[in-house]
Parts: C-alpha cells; sequence; structure tokens
C-alpha cells in the first residue's frame, strides 16, 4: 500500500532554520496531491525526506504501515524526477527508457512493448533511436518523466520537473502523468497552476506549515492564498 504519511515531521538546518515545522499529512494510496508554494516553503524538502535524501530532524515518514526514518532511498520504492533531469548522454532514448526495466531481467518483449506504449503516451516515438543531444528540453524532460515511470514505482515524485517548458509542453506531459500514473501514488511540485486543476488535492505550503488544503475548485471558492495565486498567475501566462 502506497501511503505516505508525515508525523509532525521537523527538518532544521542548525539552530535557526526550520524548513519543515510539523508537518502532519497523510497522502492517500494512488493520490495524485500537489504542493504549491513560494520559494523556501518546504515543500522541496519536504519530498526528499520522503525520498530519504535528507534525514529529518524529528518526527516520522511512514510509507504504508513502515517507518522509514532509518530506511535506505533505494529501498523505498520511489522513483523522483528533477528540474535538472539526469539522462545517459550515451544512450539512446530506447535505452535511456529501458534502463531500469533491464537491471530487473524484465523479458526483452515486455520491455519492448512497454518503453514503445510510453512513447507514444508521451510524443516519443518517433525519436527512440535518437540520443538525448538531439532531443528538445521539452521532449528530454518527457524522457525523464518516461524512464521513473517505467521503474514503475509505488510512489513517484516531480520536484517542478516541468518548469522549464512552455505550457503547452507542460499540459501535455500533465495529461501524459495522469494516463501513466494509475495505481501509483504521486506527488508533485507545481510551477503553473493552471496545468495541475485536475488534481485530487492540493496543498499551500508557507514557511513549512500546511495553511490550505483542498481540491482545485474547493480552494477557489474558498477565495483565498491559491485563489489569489491562481488568478495572479492566470493573468501572467495569459
Amino acid at each position: 500500500m502506497a501511503t505516505v504519511t508525515f508525523d509532525h515531521v521537523y527538518k532544521r538546518y542548525g539552530a535557526d532554520v526550520v524548513a519543515v515545522n510539523d508537518l502532519s499529512l497523510a497522502v492517500g494510496d494512488g493520490e495524485f496531491l500537489v504542493l504549491v508554494g513560494p520559494s523556501g516553503c518546504g515543500k522541496t524538502t519536504a519530498l526528499r525526506c520522503v525520498a530519504g535524501l535528507e534525514e529529518i530532524s524529528e518526527g516520522n515518514i511512514l510509507i504504508g504501515d513502515r517507518v522509514v526514518n532509518e530506511v535506505a532511498p533505494k529501498d523505498r520504492d520511489i522513483a523522483m524526477v528533477f528540474q535538472s533531469y539526469a539522462l545517459y548522454p550515451h544512450m539512446s532514448v530506447y535505452d535511456n527508457m529501458a534502463f531500469g526495466l533491464k537491471l530487473r531481467k524484465t523479458p526483452k518483449a515486455d520491455i519492448d512493448r512497454r518503453v514503445r506504449a510510453a512513447g507514444d503516451i508521451l510524443d516519443l516515438a518517433p525519436y527512440l533511436d535518437r540520443k538525448p543531444k538531439a532531443l528538445s528540453g521539452g521532449q528530454r524532460q518527457r524522457l525523464a518523466l518516461a524512464r521513473a515511470i517505467l521503474r514503475n514505482p509505488a510512489i513517484l515524485i516531480l520536484d517542478e520537473a516541468t518548469s522549464n517548458v512552455d505550457t503547452n509542453t507542460e499540459r501535455i506531459m500533465q495529461d501524459s502523468l495522469k494516463r501513466l500514473s494509475k495505481g501509483r501514488t504521486v506527488i508533485v511540485i507545481a510551477h503553473r497552476l493552471s496545468t495541475v486543476t485536475h488534481a485530487d488535492r492540493i496543498i499551500i505550503l508557507e514557511k513549512g506549515d500546511i495553511i490550505e488544503s483542498g481540491n482545485h475548485q474547493q480552494l477557489m471558492d474558498k477565495k483565498g492564498v491559491y485563489y489569489q495565486m491562481f488568478e495572479t498567475l492566470s493573468a501572467v501566462e495569459a
């Protein structure tokens, strides 16, 4: 069961900097959750703690019923896609996508089927024989997303992975992600709010605290912080 629970989690740097402040949050199995907030609000730190890339200062993080505070990142069944993607430049697009499956000794025919299906969904099918350097920035980010999803993790984390692409490409990626993420828990740090209105739940963080929570329509009806952010960003993107 791929639930994620923050149980009174703190992350401190030294005596004065609190990046995550008493965070208590339950992410449901199969939920598509979006974290929103200004730079420095703690959203990236919180997700790095889930992935095991940061040690928490206090509290517990659970995946399913298991406390994972001391569990190595490789044993948490999580895949992350960052804003700065890391692809294998010497490998073709096909081999980049297939790499994790080959490590798991997946049958060759199954690898081929899954890679080509993901390529179709993410509009990478015409480029499977190319090297990453021959792709556009948006195509490389779609490749990073495909590679992460093909690992078949229980939990997928996207840390502003679409922030460097144009709005239309980001919508394509978000639509593709929704199709490819069925059966797994997805946590996304949003860059453009207009592309994540389909999320099951949106959490607004400020200085490490949750200040608003709900789906897009609930938060818009509330006319609070999210509403103001959405209206401002929509005007800028228009």
